[in-house]
């Protein structure tokens, strides 16, 4: 779990009557929240997004190349804070040929006290985790894993089969890695690849290991998206004619990473990062993808127009 001096560093969100009636004899409960589920269909296959909460932290983390006067201006005119960005944990479950895929475990709270909120939305749609078949994660970064290990230390999702992505696994998990390219601070990276070997391990016997360009189940391709992690992928939903592809963290927030070309800094190797970005960008916006972000405002879910000097997002209407 990451510290709370990890939060303190900034990197962590902590996020009458009607004239005329008589007054009611007791207040009604009031219900807090907002619906952290949302349905929609791709072709045959019934698709829920899955809200895990919320992390979050400093814009500059997530733009590291922007210039601080045109960053500020952008977030001002966004409105949104100047002091902390707020990315959302959007999860995908998919049910097809039977079997419910969860597509990204989520956070749970390993990067934050607002995230692990997956299991309620679960349950707000009538599921547990043992109803979950297969769980795949595009990278092992722990607000992709967190929600592997339950409370107890054991299985959250005890009858699914966990896919996970071998030079991930192999960079994150069976070594000591170099995170010396994150621009945070140096408890935090400590901290941080300390929560991906304590997510994971409860699945390290029996996890699945797939190399990016692998078919996990028919209708569900894995394609490479290197550079933010050495094995990140991203996902293609595909049922008739409808797709849907999920980019990970191809992008952070598209105020900055999508309407604006700003590098996030967590990529590995930005090079490469900048490369799957907009091969995969290119390929949402000629194809006219339906596309899923994960830490785009909820739902997550657009499609990607090219513009002259990058791209722009475009969030669906919601749907009833």
């Amino acid at each position: 779990m990451l510290t709370a001096a990890s939060a303190a560093a900034g990197l962590v969100l902590p996020t009458g009557a009607a004239l005329g009636q008589a007054a009611p004899t007791a207040s009604p409960p009031i219900k807090s929240g907002n619906a952290g589920h949302y349905h929609f269909r791709i072709g045959d296959i019934s698709a829920t997004v899955l809200s895990d909460g919320l992390i979050g932290g400093p814009p500059r983390v997530y733009a590291s190349d922007a210039p601080e006067s045109e960053l500020q201006d952008v977030l001002r005119q966004a409105f949104l804070p100047a002091d902390r960005l707020t990315l959302n944990l959007n999860t995908l479950l998919i049910e097809t040929n039977g079997r419910r895929i969860l597509l990204e475990a989520g956070a749970g709270q390993t990067m934050g006290p607002q995230g692990g909120r997956i299991f309620a939305n679960l349950a707000a749609i009538g599921l547990q985790p043992d109803d979950i078949d297969i769980v795949v994660v595009s990278h092992t970064h722990p607000d992709h894993v967190g929600n592997l290990r339950a409370p107890d230390g054991g299985r959250a999702f005890r009858r699914a089969i966990v896919f996970a992505p071998r030079a991930d696994w192999d960079f994150f998990v069976r070594n000591d890695p170099d995170l010396s390219y994150m621009p945070v601070p140096q408890d935090f990276r400590r901290d941080f690849a300390a929560a991906i070997k304590r997510s994971v391990e409860p699945v390290t016997n029996g996890i699945e290991l797939y190399e990016p360009g692998a078919e996990i189940v028919p209708g569900l391709v894995t394609l490479p998206a290197f550079g933010h992690t050495p094995g990140m992928a991203n996902f293609l939903v595909q049922s008739g004619n409808d797709q849907l592809l999920l980019t990970a963290d191809l992008a952070y927030h598209p105020i900055v990473n999508i309407d604006r070309p700003w590098l996030p800094g967590p990529d590995r190797d930005k090079d490469a990062a900048l490369a799957s970005r907009r091969r995969i960008f290119d390929m949402a916006a000629t194809d006219r993808l339906l596309v899923l972000g994960f830490h785009y405002p909820f739902p997550g879910l657009g499609r990607m127009l090219r513009t002259d000097a990058s791209y722009a997002w475009v969030p669906i209407n919601w749907q009833f």
